[in-house]
Parts: C-alpha cells; structure tokens; sequence
C-alpha cells in the first residue's frame, strides 16, 4: 500500500544545475500532443453547449486519436518520463470521463436529470479509477509478458469512442432521443462497467510488427479503403466499428483464457514467451 501512496517529500528539490540544464525537444514533443489532446476535449465541451454536437464530437474523436500518438511517439523518440505519463493519464480523464460525459449530458442525459447526471458522474468516476489502475499496472514487474497484450478492461479511449455510440446514431439519423434517455442512459452505465471491470480486451500491440511480403500491397489498398470510408461516412463507419468492437470483446475473453490455461501448464521456459504454446 506503501507504493501507492507515496509520502510527498517538499524538501526534495532540483540542484540548481539541474535547474537550468537544457531539456530535449524529444522530451517535450509527446507532450505538446498531449496537450493539444487535451485543448480538444475542453473545445468539445464549448461546442456541445453551441448545439455543435458533430464538431463536438469529432474533437473527442481526435483527442482520442492523439492519446495513441503520444505514447508511440514518446517510445519512437526515447521520450517518455514519468512527467509525460502523469499529464497523458489526467488529459485522459478530462477527454473521456469529463469532456465525453458532458457532451451525453447535453446531448440527452439531461432529459433524466438528477439520475442522468448521476449516469454522468459514474462515468467520470470509472474513467478516473480505470485510469489510476492502468498507471500502477504499469510498474508491476511481476506481471508476465503475454498479458501485456492485454487490457484490463476497456481503456479509457476505447470507452469513450463506445459511449459516443448514441450520438454517432443521432447523427446519422437513428431516432435515439425518441427511445428516451433512459436507454442510453443504461448504455452508459454498461460502459463504465466495462471501462473498471477486470474483463480482459486485445490491446494489440504486437499486432503487425512483422508482416509477410505478399501481404503490403493487399493492406495498402484495405487502409486506403477504410480511410475513404471513414472520409465519407464517418459516423456510419464508427458505428459499425464500435458495434463490432463490443461483439469481440467475448473473443478476447476466450484468447486471454486460453493462454492463461496455456502458460499456467507450461514449463518455465516456456511461459516465459511472449505468446507460449497455442
């Protein structure tokens, strides 16, 4: 308990010659996306109360799109810092538990009112301690190499784009607000079930690090596909992706299961690979 909670140490202050030592852009760039991340989110919050619900939208779409840059930018240029994790992990928690809430309170949570402000709390409140999780996972170092291509439950980006599924109907012309708010309401409460939840979903990260030869040419022409979707009918894609993504997260229980079962029967040496036995 000791480890989370560290005593604050006031006196324990920077020489001065690590005061004014100069600091590499390296180290600053993953944070300056960080931050325009964060510019986003607290722009969506202005918009939604315009009645920009779209352009609202797309500014938490796109601060979620950064929160993937940064790290992978940060690890690219030898920049990460615990600095840039901490300011990453509150950016987070205003994109997708503040920011994410207020546009579905504004958005038709409000119909609820007391009950649908408390739908909005529980949100912001799952997003923070799924978060607070995520950050001291990170220094457990008995925590075995294949379960690092996993998430403990769904990560607070992830969350938010899912807890936008309402507005993506609404604005490709589903009657959600006719249905009431309670439903979606209900929804949200489904969502940050899953976001503190110790339900496992593929992160993916060694997803394409090595691809054959013969497979370059065919994924060109698939991304250039999707991104022409994506361009063209944006919400309509994000719907189907969303819907598609909760419908795997069974798959990813099963796999996380199985290997599970897999290295727990293994030898030592064996666990000890990214991916054990099949």
């Amino acid at each position: 308990m000791s480890d989370l909670f560290p005593p604050f140490e006031p006196e324990r202050v920077e020489s001065r010659r690590a005061r004014f030592r100069p600091i590499p852009f390296r180290l600053i760039a993953p944070n300056l996306v960080t931050l325009l991340a964060l510019c986003l989110g607290l722009t969506a919050m202005r918009l939604v109360v315009e009645n920009k619900l779209e352009t609202a939208t797309i500014c938490i779409l796109i601060a979620a799109a950064l929160d993937g840059v940064d790290g992978r930018l940060a690890r690219m240029l030898k920049g990460t810092s615990r600095f840039g994790a901490e300011l990453d992990s509150l950016s987070d928690f205003v994109n997708f538990g503040v920011a994410t809430g207020y546009v579905l309170w504004i958005f038709v949570l409000h119909d609820l009112k007391s009950v649908g402000w408390i739908i909005v709390l529980t949100l912001a409140c799952a997003m923070a301690l799924r978060l607070a999780r995520f950050n001291v996972m990170i220094d457990d170092p008995d925590r075995p190499d294949w379960q690092k291509d996993f998430f403990v439950g769904m990560p607070a980006p992830a969350g938010a784009i899912t807890a936008l599924l309402p507005v993506y109907l609404h604005i490709i012309g589903v009657p959600v607000q006719d249905y009431g708010a309670l439903f979606v309401g209900l929804y949200i409460l489904f969502i940050a079930f899953l976001t503190i939840s110790r339900i496992p979903c593929y992160a993916g990260k060694t997803l394409g690090m090595r691809i054959p030869r013969t497979q370059v040419l065919p994924i060109f022409v698939a991304v250039v596909i999707v991104a022409g979707l994506l361009f063209a009918y944006t919400f309509e894609v994000l719907a189907i992706v969303v819907i598609a993504y909760l419908a795997l997260i069974p798959v990813s229980v099963a796999r996380y299961r199985r290997l599970e079962r897999a290295h727990a029967l293994a030898p030592p040496a064996a666990a000890a690979t990214p991916d054990g036995p099949a």
